[in-house]
């Protein structure tokens, strides 16, 4: 079955041709960074309208790249949520019109679903069960996989995802648009031990999350260094390391108390944060010790892309899983409501 994917959740219009047997033939992805980075943050208004501009000639780059026609597709998949509304009913418009004019299946895919399955493209996939973490600018969370579509929820954040504590801290410090990466570039100029951060709620049993107080955290330092007349450039990439770190140690924690609950020795990690360089050596440290794995995509799928949204879909849809003509989305979505396969 080849299956085009189209993500539209946020700022980031992605395409992508996954096939069954042969598993992904193209993909492209066009990012909005620098149409948002004036406002410090996504514009839902401005991120609809460069979705509807950019979505038909990317599905044009990505056929002409595989080789493919319209006529050769056999379904459709799309981000149905979560996300912006006005974003996702881009996806979910075009999606269901092309689907409509070519007589072929669509079904829409859950953007964390999505995310979630991304490692399943890499040449070594995880086998199930695993338990993963979702970590992204919207999502903290960690989730027993036993399945497609068979999960259960162990933990999340009460308030600050992790990437959203990274863009927010970023944009503290002066730091521009998008956060995550100028904070991990910025902490490899670092020297660690100048500024004490806490590693929050790893001082009490569970797996929920809060980076809200961390943040807060990093303000009051900043806020000394500046009284001080010591806010200089080193002391920014001090604190910048110190709040890595913290982040880093305190998503640690929280996967081998995940892992050590449910008796599994395997995990995935998901979303825009997983891509960090900090945390893949921390957990791929922590899973040594425990004589376990640990799994994630290549750098450019865990970002917000169309190859996921393929895969997930053609899963689905090999499935017998399908929409009806109507269009919908959905701003909230647990993950858990999901079918299993």
């Amino acid at each position: 079955m080849l299956v085009l994917g189209l993500e539209t959740s946020c700022d980031e219009t992605g395409v992508a041709l996954y096939d069954s047997e042969q598993g992904l033939l193209a993909d492209a992805l066009f990012s909005q960074i620098d149409l948002h980075r004036m406002y410090g943050g996504v514009v839902p208004e401005l991120a609809s309208r460069d979705h509807v501009k950019r979505m038909l000639p990317l599905i044009r780059q990505v056929l002409d790249e595989a080789g493919r026609t319209r006529q050769d597709i056999n379904g459709i998949a799309y981000t149905a949520g979560p996300g912006l509304v006005g974003a996702l009913l881009v996806g979910a418009s075009c999606a269901r019109a092309m689907a409509f004019a070519l007589n072929i299946p669509a079904v829409g895919v859950h953007h964390m679903e999505g995310h979630l399955l991304a490692p399943m493209l890499e040449e070594y996939p995880p086998q199930f069960p695993f338990v993963a973490l979702l970590v992204s600018g919207g999502h903290t969370q960690l989730v027993r996989v036993d399945g497609i579509g068979r999960y259960r929820l162990l933990g999340e954040s009460i308030d600050d995802a992790a990437g959203e504590a990274f863009d927010k801290t970023a944009k503290l410090l002066g730091l521009r648009y998008p956060g995550g990466p100028e904070i991990a570039r910025l902490a490899q100029q670092g020297i660690a031990g100048r500024f004490k951060l806490p590693r929050p709620m790893t001082d009490r049993p569970g797996l929920e999350f809060s980076f809200s107080g961390l943040k807060t955290s990093v303000l009051n330092q900043w806020n000394k260094c500046q009284a001080a007349g010591e806010a200089d450039a080193q002391a920014k990439a001090d604190l910048a390391l110190a709040f890595e770190q913290a982040v880093v140690d305190t998503l640690t924690i929280k996967c081998r108390r995940a892992l050590e609950q449910e008796d599994l020795q395997r995990l995935v990690i998901a979303g825009g944060v997983s891509a960090n360089t900090a945390l893949r050596q921390s957990l791929e440290q922590m899973l040594g010790e425990l004589g376990g794995e640990v799994f994630y995509a290549r750098p450019r799928f865990c970002t917000d892309n169309g190859a996921m949204i393929a895969y997930a879909g053609c899963q689905r849809l090999l499935a017998g899983q399908q929409e009806d003509n109507s269009i919908s989305v959905r701003a909230r979505w647990p993950m858990v409501e999901l079918e299993s396969i």
